[in-house]
């Protein structure tokens, strides 16, 4: 990767992924921040030798690639400063919401590939769904891929509706998976283990079970099958799972997360 690539805001998600570039071997030169607040700025000179500006300036015209890593509710003022300057680039938002119509109009350009990623991408095993808008072309998706597979894995959806159901799986879902380590650990250690103790054994459990998901091309329900031995304790476990409804609880509750995906796009959109 020998182009330049720019950054709008420099949160954990921009991060993330300028951390896996320079590993990638791309120049911190290469890399320009636009980030407004001074800590920030300090930090990514400090950790990576970028350089970063308070505001959208000039130099942003240099740059073949921008990612949008700003928050939803400022993308719209954020491409107001830059727009004048990064109307040649292709554009990468991982900013949650905001639709590809919308940055088209506010940006003035149609090379647009929208992204979900999620956090583990902050220790390179993020999952990142993409979309891209028609004028992307297959040389834009390919740099696209070089940039969003430092953080890990990725998949592509044809439809950007899909991206909220995305955000309601994946882009939520590691809150989700930490929700039920807690409510593992807090049973281990009601049960007589030690808070640590509890912790590393929910953790691997949740690891292990996943990898070994990912290992197998076997249906979910009969991985759980071969665990559960009627009569034994994970069928206790579960039996009790389904009188207390938890899995339609869940389903339901992802269903409100794409909802809430949905109103965002139109209140930011605008």
């Amino acid at each position: 990767m020998s182009t330049r690539i720019a950054f709008i805001g420099g949160g954990n998600m921009a991060s993330a992924i300028i951390g896996g570039l320079v590993k990638q071997g791309l120049a911190p030169g290469q890399i320009e921040v636009v980030e407004p607040f001074a800590d920030a700025r300090a930090r990514l000179q400090q950790q990576f030798g970028v350089a970063a500006q308070e505001h959208a300036g000039p130099s942003l015209a240099s740059a073949a690639t921008v990612v949008w890593a700003v928050k939803p509710q400022t993308f719209k003022e954020a491409a107001a400063q830059a727009r004048a300057h990064v109307q040649r680039a292709l554009h990468l938002s991982v900013a949650a919401g905001i639709r590809s119509d919308s940055m088209a109009a506010w940006l003035a350009t149609q090379r647009i590939v929208r992204s979900m990623p999620n956090t583990p991408a902050l220790v390179g095993k993020g999952m990142t769904a993409l979309f891209a808008r028609a004028a992307v072309s297959a040389d834009d998706k390919q740099q696209v891929e070089r940039i969003v597979a430092t953080t890990g894995e990725y998949l592509w959806v044809q439809q950007e509706q899909h991206l909220d159901a995305v955000t309601a799986l994946s882009g939520s879902g590691p809150a989700y998976v930490f929700y039920f380590l807690e409510a593992m650990t807090q049973a281990g250690a009601e049960m007589g283990l030690d808070a640590e103790q509890a912790r590393r054994l929910a953790v691997g459990t949740f690891a292990g079970a996943s990898e070994l998901a990912r290992a197998s091309s076997e249906p979910l329900q009969l991985l759980r099958e071969r665990v559960t031995s009627k009569g034994g304790t994970t069928y206790a476990a579960l039996t009790s799972l389904e009188q207390d409804n938890v899995k339609s609880s869940f389903v339901k509750a992802l269903h409100a997360a794409c909802k809430r995906a949905e109103e965002l796009g139109d209140e930011f959109g605008k």
